[in-house]
C-alpha cells in the first residue's frame, strides 16, 4: 500500500547548457513527493513539471536504476550520491525531511568535464581500463573451475574489489579528485588471481600512467573515497596498487 504522506521540497539544481557555459544554480519547488520514491524518481517528477511548463528538463545520468551500472552520479548536499552510502538510484526520499532544501550538483573534477547540467563525461575511466584493466588469455572452452586453485582469502578480496561499479564517487569525494581507489580496485581484482599475474607489472604502470594523463589528482590518504564508495571498496586496494607499481618499477630497472 502506498504511503499517503507527501513531502514538499526545495531543490537547488545546477544547470549548465554545455561544456563552455558558465552554469549556475536554479531553485525549484516540488509539493507532492512520496517518501517511498527514489531520488531519481523525484527528479523524474521535477522534469515532468518542467516539461508541462514548456521548460527544458534537467539532464542527469541514469541507466539500470538498480545500483549496478554506476551511472547515477550526483553530488547531493555535499556528498556523492547523498547522505547514505549507496547509489543515487537506491537513495529514497525518506532520507530527507519535509520542507528541506536539497542541493544537487554534478561531479566536480577536471577529469570529469560537465556535458550538460548534472551529466559529466567519465570516459577517462574507460581509457584507464583500456590501458591495462584486462587479461590476455586464449578463448575457447571454459576451464574447469577447480583447475587453478585460488586461496579463499585471495578469492574473496578479488571479488570485493571487483564490485567497483566505476561510478566516480571516490573522485568526487576526494579533495584532490584522485582516482586511486578506482584504479586500485581494478588492479587488485585482477592481480589477486593467478590469471592476472603474468601482466601485473605492465598493468600497474600502464593504468597509473593513464590516470595521471587524464588529470586526476594525487592520493593523500584522507579516506574520503572509501567512506563514500557505495560498494564499500576498502582503502587496502590503494595499498596493493602502490605495491604493484613499486614492484613493477623495480623489475623494470633491473631488466
Amino acid at each position: 500500500m502506498d504511503n499517503p504522506y507527501r513531502m514538499k521540497l526545495n531543490l537547488k539544481v545546477w544547470r549548465q547548457h554545455g561544456p563552455q557555459d558558465k552554469g549556475g544554480f536554479q531553485t525549484y519547488a516540488l509539493d507532492d513527493v512520496s517518501p517511498d520514491s527514489s531520488f531519481l524518481e523525484m527528479l523524474d517528477l521535477l522534469n515532468e513539471q518542467l516539461v508541462s511548463k514548456r521548460e527544458e528538463p534537467v539532464a542527469f545520468d541514469h541507466d539500470c536504476r538498480e545500483g549496478i551500472c554506476g551511472m547515477c552520479s550526483l553530488y547531493i548536499n555535499g556528498h556523492p550520491h547523498g547522505p547514505e552510502q549507496t547509489t543515487t538510484c537506491q537513495l529514497h526520499m525518506r532520507s530527507f525531511s519535509d520542507g528541506e532544501t536539497i542541493t544537487i550538483e554534478p561531479w566536480r573534477a577536471k577529469a570529469f568535464p560537465i556535458i550538460k547540467d548534472l551529466t559529466v563525461d567519465r570516459s577517462a575511466f574507460e581509457r584507464i581500463i583500456q590501458a591495462g584493466g584486462y587479461i590476455s588469455v586464449n578463448t575457447g572452452q571454459a576451464v574447469d573451475g577447480n583447475a587453478i586453485p585460488v586461496p579463499k582469502d585471495d578469492a574473496e578480496d578479488a571479488f570485493n574489489a571487483a564490485t567497483c561499479i566505476g561510478c566516480g564517487a571516490c573522485v568526487a569525494a576526494c579533495k584532490n579528485a584522485s582516482a586511486m581507489l578506482f584504479v586500485g580496485a581494478k588492479v587488485s581484482h585482477l592481480g589477486l588471481l593467478p590469471q592476472g599475474r603474468p601482466e601485473a607489472a605492465k598493468r600497474a604502470q600502464a593504468m597509473v600512467r593513464q590516470m595521471d594523463a587524464e588529470g586526476f589528482g594525487s592520493c593523500t590518504n584522507t579516506g574520503a573515497c572509501s567512506a563514500e564508495c557505495p560498494k564499500e571498496i576498502p582503502q587496502s586496494v590503494i595499498g596493493m596498487l602502490n605495491r604493484e607499481y613499486l614492484l613493477s618499477t623495480t623489475l623494470s630497472e633491473e631488466g
